[in-house]
């Protein structure tokens, strides 16, 4: 009877540390890319609502949208690509295109007037697509996506960031900063 119970007692704690074992195996540290997109200039992408202006120029200043194509569509100079370049590099394209047969020295600011939107899906309340808002956390996409269902998992979320024409996963904690057009999945917790 002590032999068997011994024996019962290894095989639990055998158990146990392989299932530690499993769950150390398949943690992976978070993409350096997450953290470099933190500081790197914003990058536009499909989605994203541009404010065009161009200094005495009114019918070719106003709120233009990046498409799925990743150009931006102005009149007399047709379609500028735009998908990832900065608003300074894309003010410097619209402006040469501009000089090129059009206005002598155009003076051209472009700046976000609403960034492309977030996507939230897994166990929370109502999964979608939602706007970006300035200085979001995950944990704030979360509680606009209606908060956590019953089963979810409230220490991490699994995001997915396209960064310098890079896809890349990762779980980051819930505090974490969210960018415009990422794709969030919460999980389900295990117990």
């Amino acid at each position: 009877m002590v032999l068997r119970v011994a024996v019962q007692k290894l095989v639990m704690s055998l158990l146990a540390l392989g299932l530690l074992l499993g769950g150390c195996a398949s943690y992976q540290p978070r993409h350096t890319v997450f953290d470099e997109s933190l500081t790197a200039p914003y990058r536009l992408d499909s989605g994203d609502k541009l404010r065009v202006s161009v200094f005495g120029q009114q019918e070719l200043s106003n709120t233009y949208a990046v498409d799925s194509s990743g150009y931006v569509a102005m009149p007399l100079i047709g379609a500028v690509p735009a998908r990832g370049l900065t608003t300074q590099e894309l003010e410097a394209s619209v402006a040469a295109r501009l000089r090129t047969n059009y206005i002598r020295d155009p003076d051209v600011t472009v700046e976000v007037a609403s960034y492309r939107p977030f996507f939230i899906m897994g166990e929370v309340k109502t999964a979608g697509q939602y706007p970006y808002v300035a200085g979001m956390t995950m944990q704030t996409a979360i509680a606009i996506a209606g908060g956590y269902s019953p089963r979810a998992n409230k220490r991490e979320v699994v995001v997915t960031r396209q960064f310098n024409g890079e896809v890349v996963h990762g779980v980051v904690p819930i505090t974490y900063p969210l960018r415009p057009g990422d794709t969030l999945f919460v999980r389900e917790r295990f117990f």
